[in-house]
Formats: C-alpha cells, structure tokens, sequence
C-alpha cells in the first residue's frame, strides 16, 4: 500500500482548521495541524511533510515570516499558503517569498482539495532536459542546483524555467502552464495570478534589467517565451 501524502495545516481558527483535518483525511491525507504561529513554525521545518497548508494570519510568527525561513532550508518544500485577503500586496508578498500558491479565504474547500493535489502532482517536468539552460541573454542556469551562480531558484521557479526551456520555439500560454506545471486540469476555471507573478520573480533573478527582459519575453496575446542561446 501506497504511503499516505503527510499534510501540515496551519491555521488559528479551529473550526477551518478541524473542517480541514477531516475533508483532507477523507482524501486519504495523514494530517498534522499547528495552531499558532510558533508550533507551526517548528513542525514546519521538521521536513516530514508532503505539503504545508499555510494560513497568513497567526498569532505568534506570522505566515509570511514561516514561509521565509522555511524556503531559507528547502527550496523544494511544497506550500500553499491561506489569506484571508484577495489584495494583490498579500498574495505577492506570499509568492516572492516561496509560496508555490494561494488561495483566498473564503475558498471552495472542493477547489482547495484540487489545488493540493495539483502542487503534489508537479515533480518530473524537466526530467528529460539538460542539466544547463543557456539563456539569450548570457545567463546560465544549472536544473540540478537550483542555481545560476550565486542566485537560488526554487523547485516550482525551476519547473517553470525547464517547460519554458523544453518548449523555447513558442509562446507558452499562461493556461497551458498552470496545467502543466502547476498540475491543473484544463477544464478548471481557476482565478490566479500565480503564472505572472512566478515570472516576474524570474526575471528579478535572471534579466539584466527586468523592465526591459531579453530572456523571458511576453508574446501578446500567447503567453510567454524563454529566449534560449543558439546551439
């Protein structure tokens, strides 16, 4: 028998937190919970978890501060992290700090369950590229390390950089990229900005000027396209 995903929810308010214990168990989940913010800061850096569920708002340590000094020891720890406000500030902040997404309260708890498993379902895109991506622009990324010299990307960062890469001859649209990166089936009708702000978090790290960007450019109307060296 398969291993059940072990799942991390962390959210003060105990009636969310018990609902989600008990739709994420049905799923076949084997759930922990946190509270606050300090007990959900010390089991979160445990490493034991499949996914962490991640409420912004807490007492003690909030989320965001969690999510930062989770993403300073595992750049591949899978995160979704729970806001109660749909503000751009909020949900921006979450992403720039490591969160492969988000969702706003209140949220489809059927919609939620989806999106989990969508972020468990991410490894193994990239699997058959190079191990370096040679940007247009002189940059050069290493898949393995996560890296490109002294700058660190995540696992979801890279995952987006490697279909990119994988499909350089094109423009990849941004629904194409949450069904293939993020996992989401296609007919699902999901509002998020996760796609645009995940590349804007790119081109911080890998253009020279990111208001002028030579190796992610977007393609009106098609989506985006990675701007690779010539072989």
């Amino acid at each position: 028998m398969a291993a059940k995903p072990k799942l991390l929810i962390v959210e003060d308010e105990a009636a969310i937190r018990s609902g989600l214990v008990d739709v994420f168990v049905y799923h076949g989940y084997d759930v922990d919970t946190a509270a606050t913010g300090d007990d959900g800061l010390r089991k979160s850096l445990s490493g034991k978890f499949d996914l962490i569920l991640l409420d912004v708002m807490l007492p003690g340590v909030d989320g965001f501060e969690i999510c930062e000094r989770i993403r300073a020891r595992d750049r591949q720890q899978p995160i979704i992290m729970l806001t109660a406000k749909s503000g751009d500030d909020d949900i921006i902040q979450g992403l720039t700090l490591g969160a492969d997404d988000y969702v706003a309260k209140p949220f489809s708890v059927a919609q939620l369950v989806l999106r989990v498993q969508a972020v468990l379902r991410r490894a193994g895109i990239g699997e058959a590229l190079e191990r370096e991506i040679h940007l247009a622009n002189g940059v050069v990324v290493d898949s393995a390390n996560l890296s490109a010299g002294e700058t660190a990307f995540t696992r979801r960062e890279m995952d987006l950089l490697q279909y990119l890469a994988q499909h350089a001859d094109r423009a990849v649209a941004r629904e194409e990229l949450l069904a293939r990166v993020w996992g989401y089936a296609n007919h699902l009708e999901i509002e998020t900005r996760t796609v645009d702000i995940h590349i804007a978090k790119l081109r911080r790290k890998i253009e020279r000027d990111p208001s002028d960007p030579q190796a992610i450019v977007t393609v009106r109307g098609a989506g985006y396209r990675l701007m690779v060296a010539a072989p």
